[in-house]
């Protein structure tokens, strides 16, 4: 993965992965960014919805690369264009989704309400410029960093964890703990902004290991529902993590000394109390939905990785607490 800090960087990374007519795969909030590229697409939907993507590979006109502009779901519609069309993706992430990291991503197909998941995007290279997120709100500043939170969590105890990968959770989970509190308190800090972002990028990094039963929780919620992914991070991730306290006390005691907190799940709820409702009900999550809810969470491959096996009965309690 080519990665480099600062927007001047793009020509460079774009000429040497020999990419000569990129698309912009971005939302309307982007509009009037300069950046070499030509040609443009605006319709990236929330949740990299079908249609947003339908729109994007009909729009590609004999593009031979991809930037994708801003947060998870422009850049997850950029990848499934790139796996539908072969093309390398140059990321520059506008939050701190950290989706800019891996090759797999979901779609959500709004009239069936499910959010399913591909793979094998030719995710190339990342551009990280932290002016970018200087004027991203609190709600989805401190969503997205406890999406990138639960990125290092998870990342702790996935089933493909390394010792690389460890070390860019403990890293990332040290920064989002430290930068977090002060970016909400100014969020046009820049220092804070690029710390934050940092922290970010390595969560990314160790994503690669795998997701557990929080993002499970999260995806199914999405997909249901169509609601925010980074802020049900905040809301999820707690419970997620003190129903895995029992079988990864040493991964989670380390995640706990990396935040500066005894208990890592209670670390992660005072981060999202920062600027995030915290009941599932404050997102207006119907209590009757739960059940179905439960069982679809308890299939999705996050959940079986898990590791603690979790069954729907079981899930469902945590919804509940949730709730």
């Amino acid at each position: 993965m080519i990665v480099r800090w600062g927007l001047g960087a793009l020509p460079e990374v774009l000429e040497t992965l020999s990419v000569r007519r990129a698309m912009l795969v971005s939302t309307p909030r982007w509009r009037d960014i300069e950046l070499p590229v030509e040609q443009r697409f605006y319709g990236a939907l929330p949740h990299a919805e079908t249609g947003g993507v339908q729109a994007a590979l009909a729009a590609l006109d004999g593009a031979d690369g991809l930037v994708a502009l801003g947060g998870g779901s422009a850049i997850d519609t950029a990848k499934a264009v790139s796996k539908a069309a072969g093309l390398p993706i140059v990321s520059i992430p506008t939050t701190y989704s950290g989706a800019e990291w891996t090759h797999f991503y979901g779609v959500r197909d709004t009239a069936a309400g499910v959010k399913s998941a591909g793979a094998g995007a030719q995710v190339a290279a990342i551009v990280y410029e932290p002016g970018l997120t200087l004027g991203l709100s609190p709600l989805d500043t401190c969503g997205t960093a406890l999406n990138a939170l639960a990125h290092c969590a998870e990342a702790l105890y996935a089933p493909g964890r390394t010792p690389e990968t460890d070390a860019d959770a403990l890293g990332g989970a040290a920064l989002i703990a430290r930068w977090l509190p002060r970016v909400i308190e100014d969020g046009h800090d820049f220092e804070a902004r690029r710390s934050l972002l940092e922290g970010a990028m390595r969560a990314g990094s160790a994503l690669r290991a795998g997701m557990g039963l929080g993002h499970a929780m999260v995806q199914a919620l999405g997909g249901e529902l169509g609601l925010p992914h980074g802020p049900l991070n905040a809301v999820c991730l707690p419970h997620a993590l003190a129903f895995n306290r029992e079988v990864a006390a040493g991964a989670l005691a380390a995640l706990g000394e990396a935040m500066g907190c005894d208990d890592p799940a209670d670390g992660a709820r005072a981060l999202g109390t920062l600027a995030c409702p915290m009941r599932l009900r404050d997102y207006d999550v119907p209590q009757a939905v739960l059940p179905t809810l439960a069982g679809k969470i308890a299939g999705r491959p996050a959940a079986l990785a898990n590791p603690r096996p979790a069954s729907p009965a079981q899930i469902l309690e945590l919804l509940r607490e949730a709730w």
